[in-house]
């Protein structure tokens, strides 16, 4: 499978989901209930499996390979402003 080659974490390729969404940082560190640094850790390590420099080229990637599931259209009550 793609995602094996890849080595995501289970955790890495959620917070990826996450960034397929356009979610931000901030947005992905209220969602898991994680630390905006550990969200910044794993964007991190998510660029580096790819081998890619930025997120819009890791969500291209998620695409091109199927890296992530069917993604869901969720709302949560944490991002309401």
């Amino acid at each position: 499978m793609i995602k094996d080659v890849y080595s995501l974490s289970s955790r890495e390729t959620e917070v990826l989901e996450w960034i397929v969404l356009g979610k931000a940082n901030s947005d992905i560190s209220k969602i898991l209930n994680i630390s905006i640094y550990t969200v910044k850790n794993h964007v991190a390590n998510i660029l580096r499996k790819l081998g890619v420099d930025n997120r819009t080229q890791a969500v291209n990637v998620a695409f091109s390979y199927n890296l992530v599931g069917d993604i869901p259209k969720l709302s949560y009550p944490a991002l309401a402003d």
